[in-house]
């Protein structure tokens, strides 16, 4: 139960614009308007945009619920899966890939992730998720057994979960274990930190922490429908500090989980490295299949 106060005390920063987008970015130069398209890009262009995605990973400088962020170094697995790349962000085949994607998307094609690419990527991967409210409650919920949870002594009426996700849950599980080898999982891999909550229960949490956040939330969490499912991937199970975040996505488990997931209709809440909601037969196309490799 701690795990849901910390979270919801953050959510005083920024759980109110889930699926409200409030991104500021400082651009550290104009984009042009006019770009040719990607098949005439010349080599020294895109291994330039190589080495600005080398700086940029770590000082674009933008903010995201009303703090500031600087770089995308923490999202690199999301945003390979959805380029359809897994070469590094610092590789000429990054920025290739990227430039194909800001073409599709409408963007100016620098294969260089700046201030307006990384904004639209942030909006995309908020519209893939299912949202809270917008979805409503499951009205078929199942109760999960204590060991699919990292707190096996978590109360009943917290170990309920969507029927629906929680057989994909289960199949995920058996799918990162067989690709990663029983170890990956073995020390709480993919266990059950948070499933459904009530607004009764989230109420209380509130009431005994009162500065956790807006009065909204009791309303808005994806938690509310028991499709929404807190995993543990690493580190503190739930602490948005930078250093656990990176603790948390650096770890296979969690790679994994970026490249794969959507598989089983889980979608990430991107800013949040244990967080995945079912969408189930809506998950969008993924654009990276398990074993494709990428050519420069």
């Amino acid at each position: 139960m701690e795990h849901e106060k910390r979270k919801e005390r953050r959510c005083g920063l920024w759980g109110s614009q889930i699926g409200k987008l409030a991104l500021l970015f400082c651009l550290s130069g104009p984009l042009s308007a006019s770009t040719p398209p990607v098949a005439e890009l010349p080599a020294p262009l895109i291994e330039a945009a190589a080495r600005q995605n080398e700086e940029l990973r770590t000082t674009l400088r933008w903010s995201f619920g009303g703090r500031r962020q600087k770089g995308w170094d923490l999202y690199v697995a999301l945003i390979q899966q959805l380029i359809g790349s897994e070469a590094a962000p610092d590789s000429p085949a990054f920025a290739l890939a990227l430039a194909r994607w800001q073409e599709e998307m409408g963007l100016p094609v620098t294969g260089r992730l700046e201030g307006k690419t990384w904004s639209a990527m942030v909006s995309t991967f908020q519209a893939r998720r299912p949202g809270g409210q917008r979805r409503g409650a499951s009205t078929d919920l199942v109760l999960a057994p204590p060991d699919d949870f990292f707190d096996r002594s978590r109360p009943l009426s917290l170990r309920f979960v969507d029927r629906r996700a929680y057989d994909a849950y289960q199949r995920m599980c058996q799918a990162a274990r067989e690709a990663l080898g029983e170890e990956a999982l073995s020390s709480s891999g993919l266990k059950i930190v948070s499933a459904y909550r009530s607004p009764s229960y989230q109420a209380a949490l509130r009431r005994r922490s009162p500065r956790a956040g807006r009065a909204t939330l009791a309303v808005n969490s994806p938690h509310f429908t028991g499709r929404a499912l807190d995993l543990f991937v690493g580190g503190d199970p739930v602490s948005t500090a930078d250093w656990n975040r990176r603790r948390q996505v650096e770890t296979p488990l969690y790679r994994w989980m970026a490249l794969h997931a959507h598989q089983f209709g889980f979608v990430p809440y991107f800013y949040e490295p244990w967080h995945w909601e079912y969408r189930g037969e809506e998950s969008p196309a993924h654009r990276l299949e398990p074993g494709e490799a990428d050519t420069p």
